[in-house]
């Protein structure tokens, strides 16, 4: 098909499978790129600790791993929506609707993915001094911690709930 008007270009653009695959690629990227950055934050603090008392690698492995779920938890629902999209399966044929719809269902994992796993890491490296002061307080840095991926979590939920109910 040869494209002549501008109108023409969007509509080849703007289809519903290249909608429920961006949402995936924003699902897959904001989430994963919240956690890079997070992990790094919480390595640079661990880094510092683990200058002065080496032994103390294990628990800042736990917190710096911590704010890297958000990115699996990105690339699970990018996964999802690409199989829904009929990319890993069957071929599926999806309205623009359709495709808006998986675009939009890549959004709570997107965004609150990408703010929590900083914010998650902020807590951790805040873990990381607690643990340098007092070895013995890991558990309370791991929950702290912890209470910010709760967040991730509902957002994983909402996106997943919303891919699993679409009828395609």
């Amino acid at each position: 098909m040869e494209i002549t008007t501008f109108s023409q270009f969007i509509t080849t653009i703007f289809t519903g499978y290249n909608l429920a695959i961006f949402g995936a690629f924003v699902a897959a990227a904001f989430a994963g790129w919240g956690s890079a950055k997070a992990v790094g934050m919480v390595g640079q603090a661990a880094s510092g600790l683990l200058s002065e008392d080496p032994t103390q690698f294990g628990k800042t492995l736990i917190l710096q791993a911590l704010p890297g779920t958000q990115g699996i938890y990105g690339l699970i629902t990018a996964f999802l929506i690409m199989a829904k999209a009929g990319t890993l399966g069957t071929p599926v044929d999806l309205t623009l609707a359709q495709g808006g719809y998986l675009f939009i269902a890549a959004l709570p994992i997107a965004i609150v993915g990408y703010f929590s796993a900083i914010h998650q890491a902020k807590v951790a490296c805040s873990g990381i001094s607690l643990i340098a002061k007092q070895k013995n307080e890991i558990g309370k840095a791991i929950t702290a911690a912890a209470l910010v991926e709760t967040y991730a979590i509902f957002a994983l939920l909402v996106s997943l709930l919303m891919i699993i109910f679409l009828k395609v």
